[in-house]
Order: C-alpha cells, then structure tokens, then sequence
C-alpha cells in the first residue's frame, strides 16, 4: 500500500480524538464520515501501525494516510484551464463557485479526468488528487498530484511551510501600503502579509484598495478573517463582510494568483502565476469613474 499523505503532529495539540483531528489535516477526505471509514478499513496509520478513531492525538505522532484504491471518479464534463501538467504534477486555474472536492458531483475532482492526461509513473494514482484547497467561491491556482511520490512531498512541503501562495483580492476599506496580521483564527495562529498594489476612491466604500495577499500559515478562511478583522472585508465576502455591501452575483473578489513550490520529481523551483479575473479591474476602474464623476463636493 502506498502512502498518500503524512502528518507529523506539532506541539500544543488540544485534546482530540483521531476521528476529529484527522480530516482537518489531510486533503484527501475532508468529511468526518469519509474520514471514519478510512480509519475502520485500516487506511490510517499513527507511528506504522493502524488505529482506531478513538486514539487520542499526541505531540510527535506520525499519521499516514495509505492508498484508498478508490475506484475512478464519476466524470463532469467541464473545461478547466490548465496552467501546467506533466506525468507527476498539474496545476489548475479553478473557477470561482466549484467546490475541490464533497458529495456532489460538481466538483473539481470530478472535472480531473475530462482534462488532465494519464500519468505514465508505475506509482500514478488512478484518481488525480488536488493537495490542497480552496473555498468555494474563490478562484486560482490549484495544485494536482498524479503520483504517490507527488502526494507525499508536496505533503511534505506543505507541512515544512515551503509552498508559498500569493493571492490577490479587492478589499472596501483603505489600508497602509504593506503590513502583517498576526490574529488568531480559530483560537490558533495565523499570520499573514499584505500589500497593497492600488487604491481607487469609491463614492459608496469611500475607498478600494487592490491587494496581494501572502499568508504564512494555512488556516481555514485565514486571508478572509484577516481582512475583516483590520476593517477591511474582502470584496463579495459573504460570510465576514459587511451586511448591505455584498454585490449581486459577482462573487468573491479573492483568487489564488500565485504558487511557488518544489517539483516533487526534478526538484526543479517552480513560480507559477496568473492573472486575477478581469472584474477585479473593471470593477476598481468602474469605481473611480463614478466617483470622478458624481463626486460629493461638486453641487447636486
């Protein structure tokens, strides 16, 4: 069986029990329920041997995730853009209101096999597993294992911190040209850096600024709680921004706009980029011109 995915537990682990602890560090199976029939069929492992769901977790631990041998993916037929593949890797520009992975099938997991082509590598996987996420309505880069060996030190890297993103959102507010968060996210720590690449004045949010944003840990929603903590929610952001400032069906201004990471099989430095979708733009220009237009100070 080979080793999809490993964990090495860090210092200051509350109590929890595997079962509980185990879909929010792997990327594989993110459900509780899909995480406990791994666990029953003997699919994770802690320190080599195979453990029940109701070991506690503790400081130094290894956990493995091996092989499902899962059977091939119902396929959705949609286009996706690749930014780069080869037999071990891929990297993909998700759409903005898929989901990577769950229960439906329209999913970014689904859409693999329609776009990406089958690995040659004797350790390919017979599913393409992305190893890491994004929400639902944001938008970007996505990495794609193809092998085992990719899985384990993509994994690896992730775990070391050395997979560094940028991303690139809109946020309502004004903010210095650069600056770092240090806040809690789910009583653990989060940092992230920020800086700011224009700003627009804006007759409704006063101002706009365009950001990159880096965040050097990888909690769950981290950037989008960062932003709206500093008075500064992220464009669109349903869940943390302002009552009455959400736009109609334009979605989460946030996409994942930059990946540098290792190859896993050349080592080779990889700095992959892209563009943020054009509304990012428009709606700063948009923005502007209004403002320049039906500015406060001239009479009504």
């Amino acid at each position: 069986m080979r080793v999809l995915e490993f964990h090495i537990v860090l210092a200051g682990i509350e109590d929890i029990r595997l079962q509980d602890y185990a879909p929010k560090i792997f990327n594989s199976i993110s459900s509780y329920q899909g995480m406990k029939k791994a666990i029953k069929r003997k699919k994770v492992y802690v320190d080599g041997k195979p453990a029940p769901t109701g070991l506690w977790v503790k400081e130094g631990q290894r956990i493995e995730l091996l092989d499902l041998e899962l059977p091939p993916a119902k396929v959705f037929e949609m286009e996706l853009e690749i930014v780069y593949e080869d037999d071990h890797i891929a990297v993909i520009n998700k759409p903005a209101g898929v989901s990577v992975s769950g229960n439906m099938f329209r999913t970014i997991q689904n859409m693999l096999p329609f776009n990406l082509k089958e690995s040659s590598c004797q350790d390919a996987l017979p599913v393409f597993r992305p190893v890491h996420r994004l929400d639902n309505p944001t938008c970007g880069l996505l990495l794609i294992a193809k092998t085992s060996q990719a899985i384990g030190a993509l994994g690896a890297q992730f775990e070391n911190r050395t997979i560094k993103k940028r991303y690139t959102a809109v946020v309502i507010g004004d903010l210095p040209d650069k600056g770092r968060v240090e806040m809690e996210v789910d009583g653990k720590g989060a940092v992230s850096t920020f800086r700011v690449v224009k700003k627009v004045p804006s007759i409704r949010n006063k101002s706009l600024c365009m950001v990159h944003l880096f965040p050097e840990t990888g909690r769950t929603h981290q950037l989008r709680i960062h932003m709206a903590e500093l008075g500064t929610p992220i464009l669109g952001d349903k869940l943390y921004g302002t009552e009455g400032e959400i736009l109609q069906k334009k979605g989460l201004f946030l996409c994942a706009a930059g990946l540098h990471f290792e190859h896993p099989f050349t080592n080779e430095k990889m700095d992959l980029s892209i563009d943020p979708p054009y509304k990012f733009g428009r709606f700063m220009e948009m923005e502007e011109k209004r403002y320049n237009k039906y500015n406060p100070n001239m009479e009504e």
